[in-house]
């Protein structure tokens, strides 16, 4: 799972970082003007949304986010304790609220009902052939068997994975392993996509010559 932090306080945004890469895969931005950016380039599966922030006011951010069709599940983190300003954020679209200072386990806890609800029992299973991932578990499997990845290969498989037949660019691929405006060497991602390749066989990804990379789902 991918997430979009948009946290300006540097310590915090440091801190919720460290924990959040314990279990997700996590972006972390300071402005809304990054977040909007960072949306347009790759798929996310949850935003977490700080409210004042230095271009603007993340409820209004959210609201035009709704107001285009986004239905991007938006977890508040928020200092502003007033019930009208829980309201407010709810109102808006956000789908829950969580009041800063908070405890690490329950902001955890809130992303996992925030993620199940997004994803549903029938998308908890991802198949391609005979390599699957448990997105409650967060797991992939070969043959049935479980394996173990490192963090860029796993990231690389999960969006080749939910992207299904389609082919995923390179462009893409960087921005989802690295984030928007690195600077990434031409050769990174092909070492990472053959490490990903021998451990999970040549065969289930094709490259498509000029463009990127697809994943076998036969």
């Amino acid at each position: 799972m991918f997430l979009l932090l948009i946290e300006d306080d540097l310590n915090l945004g440091k801190a919720l970082l460290k924990l959040l890469r314990q279990h997700y895969r996590v972006h972390w931005v300071r402005d809304l003007a990054s977040a909007s950016e960072h949306l347009a380039a790759a798929h996310y599966d949850a935003v977490l949304l700080d409210l004042g922030l230095p271009d603007g006011d993340g409820v209004d951010w959210l609201r035009a986010m709704r107001r285009k069709g986004s239905l991007l599940p938006v977890l508040i983190l928020s200092a502003r304790d007033a019930l009208d300003d829980r309201v407010r954020g709810l109102d808006t679209g956000a789908d829950d609220y969580l009041v800063k200072p908070f405890e690490p386990d329950e902001l955890l806890a809130r992303i996992r009902v925030l993620l199940r609800r997004q994803s549903g029992a029938a998308q908890e299973l991802l198949t391609a052939g005979d390599l699957t991932f448990s997105s409650e578990q967060q797991q992939f499997y070969l043959q049935g068997k479980p394996i173990s990845l490192p963090a860029k290969e796993f990231q690389l498989l999960a969006v080749l994975m939910q992207s299904g037949n389609k082919a995923v660019s390179r462009e893409r691929l960087v921005q989802q392993l690295y984030g928007l405006g690195q600077d990434v060497d031409s050769n990174t991602l092909d070492v990472h996509m053959h490490m990903l390749r021998k451990i999970i066989g040549k065969e289930r990804i094709t490259t498509v010559r000029g463009f990127g990379y697809r994943l076998s789902f036969e």
